[in-house]
């Protein structure tokens, strides 16, 4: 499937999860340490915003940032996890659909424009992956919400893109072989030779995102550490 339909998917069922969620719900904790699921819900709104406000510039001419600062990132999530459960939702569903129009609106030739994460520019992408890192986003924090979705629940085309768009930010943890054994697809990191890592593809994605290796087995243990993200 194309990666955008995938994202439509993906962000059509944390959309239902979240308008099913009241003040109590989003006050509860997350999975996550430190963040309720008002404060995931907030991530994931922002990091919609910021996405669209930086494929906006792209396709203007302008080189427009991700978001400001770190700094302001996370003063942001901490304003908006604190709005009313309305305001909240509004916010994070407006966030979604201007996303999806702003990577609609891209055309070939702004595909190889490259984004700042931040006005300092010391980490950056191509506007090619923002469909594949928003995946990320919207899977992995779905599950992260607690709200009984499961990374057994991503349909294993999702699991794959995820792992496709996780791969080549860390190839610094290779040389490894991945096996998504239930996709019958291979994934290398840092060249050919290392360790073969195997498990149901969702599990390799969790995995990449610093979750934990449940489900993994390798021919070289134990399993290198991947940092949280």
């Amino acid at each position: 499937m194309d990666p955008l339909d995938l994202l439509a998917e993906a962000t059509n069922a944390l959309v239902r999860s979240v308008d099913g969620l009241d003040a109590d719900a989003l006050g509860a904790p997350s999975a996550l340490p430190g963040w309720s699921r008002g404060h995931v819900v907030a991530h994931l709104a922002l990091n919609a915003e910021g996405l669209t406000r930086a494929l906006v510039g792209v396709v203007e001419g302008s080189d427009v940032p991700q978001y400001d600062s770190s700094a302001a990132r996370a003063a942001d999530i901490e304003e908006l996890a604190g709005a009313p459960e309305d305001e909240l939702r509004a916010r994070f569903l407006a966030s979604c659909t201007r996303l999806a129009k702003a990577t609609a609106a891209l055309q070939e030739g702004h595909l190889d424009a490259t984004v700042r994460r931040t006005a300092s520019g010391r980490r950056t992408f191509g506007a090619r992956s923002v469909p594949g890192r928003r995946l990320v986003e919207v899977a992995v924090h779905h599950v992260d919400l607690d709200v009984g979705h499961r990374r057994t629940d991503w349909p294993v085309q999702t699991a794959g893109a995820l792992v496709d768009s996780l791969v080549p930010d860390l190839g610094a943890l290779g040389p490894l072989t991945l096996q998504g054994l239930d996709a019958e697809r291979t994934w290398r990191l840092g060249g050919t030779d290392g360790p073969i890592v195997q498990g149901t593809t969702a599990d390799l994605a969790w995995w990449l995102t610093g979750r934990g290796a449940d489900g993994l087995v390798t021919d070289s243990p134990p399993l290198p550490d991947v940092p949280a993200r």
